[in-house]
């Protein structure tokens, strides 16, 4: 369970220091525990993480249409834990190279030479075994694929082959980041329906305007990487205006579960303010854009943000909705 995706890239950023050199071979010396776990902890991603447990867990209340079975809520949230974990990972091995070059990612453990390549790719693949096992032992069989396949499209697809090579990145890489949706779903049903696969929609519309209006904050970064995200290689103006197109298109989305899902008023209610506040920060952003307003001035990280509390909250409506009816 990765997203996007995903999800891919959509930590909190942070500026930091100067970092030491990638770790290229063995680490010599005594590594207090403490300080080694804390460097397997980063890199899982945990704020990553937290996204993506905030899309599944609401989905088990819709399908359940209700409260969702205990054991299988916790089990399916520790699994997509380790799966999530597992990806982002190998995400880190994969990016050890440029991940030193950039302000955003330039204190993650491998950047820092707190473990060694070696150790960072097998912890990613350790988690992705316990993760698909215990999916299949403990929760089912297609929630094990669907986990499996999220990670695998999100070390070969998204890492490996779209993100160094087009601007278009994050639009199909961001689908792993959707899986936890299908995921949550299919661990209380068994089985796939309309229902989750327009939530998917919802998260795979809205991860490109959320990840460019943060490609635009560290605009330098990825130019210095040679990551070719669309706000390196696009006028902040054509960026802004194709975020939103995706942000009016995850709106409709959004409002499309109203009717397919049988939602009550809360959750309707909540799409159309939510969505409406997201709108009207993006038409804000393409305001300032088309008045000549550029760089930090246009205050991109507002909408950055503004997403994130969009997401969790909309997905709180879907948990609470079936609880009403």
């Amino acid at each position: 369970m990765t997203v996007l995706s995903n999800r891919l890239d959509v930590e909190l950023a942070q500026e930091a220091p100067p970092a030491p050199a990638p770790a290229t071979g063995d680490i010599s010396g005594h590594r207090p525990f403490g300080a080694l776990l804390r460097a397997y902890v980063a890199l899982t991603k945990p704020r990553v993480i937290e996204l993506l447990l905030i899309t599944t867990l609401p989905v088990m209340f819709l399908a359940a249409g209700g409260l969702p079975p205990l054991g299988t809520s916790l089990l399916t949230l520790l699994f997509g834990t380790l799966s999530a974990g597992a990806a982002n990972a190998i995400n880190c091995y994969i990016d050890r190279d440029i991940d030193a070059k950039m302000r955003r990612t330039r204190r993650r453990p491998l950047a820092r030479a707190q473990v060694t390549p070696v150790e960072a790719l097998t912890f990613g693949i350790t988690l992705a075994v316990l993760s698909t096992v215990g999916f299949a032992l403990t929760v089912n069989l297609l929630s094990a694929a669907l986990s499996t396949g999220a990670i695998l499209f999100y070390i070969f697809v998204y890492s490996l082959l779209l993100k160094r090579r087009t601007s278009q990145n994050v639009v199909w890489g961001g689908i792993a980041g959707c899986m936890p949706v299908l995921i949550g779903w299919t661990a209380v049903t068994g089985e796939l329906a309309w229902t989750p696969f327009v939530l998917f929609g919802v998260v795979f519309l809205w991860t490109p305007p959320h990840t460019w209006t943060l490609a635009m904050r560290y605009r330098e970064d990825y130019a210095v990487a040679k990551v070719p995200m669309l706000p390196v290689v696009a006028t902040e103006r054509r960026v802004v205006t194709e975020s939103l197109a995706y942000t009016w298109a995850t709106v409709l989305c959004s409002l499309l579960l109203w009717p397919v899902a049988g939602m009550g008023p809360l959750y309707g209610a909540a799409a159309l303010v939510l969505g409406g506040v997201l709108l009207a920060e993006g038409h804000r952003l393409l305001h300032r854009a088309r008045s000549g307003v550029s760089g930090l001035m246009l205050r991109p990280m507002r909408f950055f943000h503004l997403s994130n509390v969009y997401l969790a909250l909309l997905f709180t409506a879907v948990a609470v909705d079936p609880l009403l009816r």
